[in-house]
């Protein structure tokens, strides 16, 4: 018989806690490879010079623990809960939401989230957050989460293609929305792909595509192959970092698939903003 492993409630809230304010205050460390990169083949004068400002407003914000954009953004969280592990002392959903209203709290972070989207009254904590849970194998539990914005998220976009439809009409797609984008999305951007699923799921694969490294692959050949020639294509449109201008639009593409049912092709483009607010930890 397998012995449950037990979680405090409360080591979930703390967590998450620590998590949206590190997210909020700093830029993950391969984004900033990413866009030193993208500064460095820069010839553009202009699009040098905004690098420049990104990289020095991270700074600021890493070090005196201040946001790195006024928009704080939902806070959309990701938990792989191993089924051997029970969570003891309070609710997951409750911790979770604690968690951010602490972080929220503390960090003197914008109160984003409306509790009706008609209504619009501000909730006044950033609650309630977006969950995502999986339940998969062993007794760990890995956090994940996002601080995502509203610019970059209202320029996503998704399409039910049919299967007829070609890898070329895919890479349009993509490449067009982040085009309408412009400068709503801050670019330099990254671009989460979703393809296949269904309506419901297919935003959220393209949702947790950003929590990847971006340097990573997707393993199967075909979504490599596609990743490194959408990102291609975007820079060569010549948007630039805020749409101003310059050699790179996007610091990456990444793709992310599930099976779908025959008679249906879904596409989800879900775009980041330059400032990733990505953190994860394991407990």
């Amino acid at each position: 018989m397998t012995t449950m492993r037990k979680i405090q409630a409360e080591i979930i809230t703390e967590a998450i806690k620590n998590l949206l304010l590190d997210a909020n205050f700093s830029i993950p460390r391969d984004v900033l490879k990413k866009i030193k990169i993208a500064r460095n083949k820069e010839k553009n004068p202009r699009a040098k010079m905004i690098f420049e400002q990104i990289l020095k407003n991270e700074n600021i914000a890493r070090l005196e623990k201040i946001p790195l954009c006024q928009d704080t953004g939902t806070a959309v969280v990701f938990l792989e809960v191993g089924q051997d592990i029970q969570i003891v002392g309070g609710n997951l959903t409750d911790a979770v939401n604690e968690g951010v209203r602490r972080a929220y709290k503390k960090g003197y972070l914008r109160n984003s989230i409306v509790a009706d989207p008609l209504e619009r009254k501000n909730t006044g904590d950033n609650t309630p957050a977006v969950i995502h849970t999986e339940i998969v194998q062993g007794s760990k539990l890995k956090i994940s989460v996002l601080a995502k914005g509203g610019g970059a998220e209202n320029m996503s976009a998704l399409k039910m293609f049919a299967p007829s439809a070609t890898i070329k009409d895919i890479k349009n797609f993509i490449v067009e929305t982040v085009i309408s984008a412009g400068a709503n999305a801050c670019p330099p951007v990254v671009v989460g792909v979703g393809l296949g699923g269904t309506f419901d799921t297919v935003g959220v694969l393209a949702k947790k595509s950003l929590l990847r490294e971006l340097d990573s692959k997707n393993p199967k050949k075909i979504c490599q192959k596609l990743e490194k020639e959408i990102l291609a294509d975007i820079n060569k449109t010549g948007l630039g970092p805020m749409a101003l201008g310059g050699r790179t639009t996007a610091l990456a593409v990444l793709i992310e698939t599930a099976p779908t049912h025959i008679t249906s092709l879904p596409v989800a483009v879900n775009i980041q903003c330059h400032a990733l607010r990505k953190k994860s930890v394991v407990l």
